[in-house]
């Protein structure tokens, strides 16, 4: 049986107060193909049960379940590529240049997913920085059941073959049976837990980077507004930002600004080093004029 209009109103409704995810009408498939696996987990029937089930109030596990199993989980290795090279380009040399030799570096991945970003930039980092500099690594997700894949460290040769190179599957994971585990290494320098980015953020040490990637196309403006604003209030000044392709501050938070780099670009903020000096002190760095 599948959802109603009042029922879909109350999980669109629903969605929209715990995770501030916008679910307007017409997304009703996607309601019904994300539900229909919680459904059957959980011994109901079908979808129609399973928010009659919410709906009494007699589960707050269960419309947990519900919220997370409607927010996106989609990632990849090194995703779109440009911004792990702007990260090595601009961000890192001008993160070091403030930090100097002995503070680590502290970089928030803010929508983890299966870990696939913060695993990246760790690889990056090992790559990029100085030998023996320290970095530590904030991964987090609204879904409990994400972080504590993403922590696992394992994943599946399908799920490796999405962008990861061969050298560095040789480099920082170890064969388990038929998966792949993340090396110790790696791991010991990034802490996951569940933060819902759409709620009042934990007190946490303030950071020098954050990706916040294919997050914000999902909120309407207010929140945008809303999330930055607090993302703000944890970053040093001349923080560095990465967003989505498709996302932008720009005519939503002006305290930062934008940095093209290459066929990409990211985002300061107010604090640091000019965007024009951040860019053009590096040689070999191709950018291009804002948009």
């Amino acid at each position: 049986m599948e959802l109603n209009a009042q029922q879909f109103a109350f999980v669109a409704d629903l969605v929209k107060r715990e995770a501030a995810i916008v679910l307007a009408p017409g997304k009703e498939y996607l309601v019904e193909s994300r539900l229909l696996p919680l459904a059957r987990k959980s011994g109901h029937a079908d979808t129609a049960s399973l928010v009659q089930a919410v709906q009494s109030g007699k589960s707050p596990d269960l419309r947990q379940s519900l919220v997370e199993a409607l927010t996106i989980n989609e990632t990849s290795w090194f995703r779109d590529q440009e911004p792990y090279l702007a990260l090595k380009s601009v961000v890192l040399p001008a993160v070091l240049e403030s930090a100097g030799p002995a503070r680590p570096l502290r970089i928030w991945s803010a929508a983890c997913s299966s870990g696939q970003e913060p695993y990246s930039i760790a690889m990056k980092l090992e790559e990029s920085l100085p030998p023996g500099r320290a970095y530590d690594i904030t991964a987090s997700d609204l879904s409990s059941e994400m972080v504590n894949r993403a922590q696992t460290g394992k994943y599946s040769q399908l799920e490796v073959n999405r962008g990861l190179p061969a050298s560095l599957l040789v480099s920082h994971f170890d064969r388990a049976g038929l998966d792949w585990q993340i090396k110790p290494a790696l791991r010991r320098n990034i802490t996951f837990r569940r933060i819902n980015l759409a709620n009042p953020l934990p007190p946490m040490q303030p950071f020098d980077v954050i990706f916040l990637r294919n997050v914000l196309i999902y909120f309407d403006v207010e929140t945008k507004r809303q999330i930055l604003r607090r993302m703000r209030a944890l970053m040093r000044p001349g923080g560095w930002l990465l967003l989505g392709s498709a996302e932008t501050t720009m005519g939503i938070d002006s305290a930062f600004q934008r940095v093209p780099v290459g066929r990409t670009a990211v985002y300061r903020l107010a604090g640091g080093e000019s965007p024009d000096a951040a860019t053009t002190s590096l040689k070999g760095v191709t950018t291009c004029a804002p948009s």
